[in-house]
């Protein structure tokens, strides 16, 4: 199923910033510290077992869940 990573990506910021757009952005940042360039993946990337798993990782330091 292609684009998780991009629906998990944006799960996360949208969880942790609360729709705050400052929040967004440094949650982004910090997603692209931790390895992941969230501008690579889009709704038709292929998905990677590795970088789901380094998300869900992700999430669960920043206290939020993801599918």
């Amino acid at each position: 199923m292609a684009g998780k990573i991009r629906r998990m990506i944006d799960e996360i910021v949208e969880k942790k910033s609360r729709g705050n757009q400052i929040l967004g952005n440094l949650t982004r940042t910090k997603i692209i510290l931790k390895g992941i360039n969230v501008n690579s993946y889009d709704a038709f990337s292929d998905d990677d077992l590795a970088v789901i798993n380094q998300l869900r990782q992700i999430a669960r330091e920043f206290n939020v869940s993801v599918y």
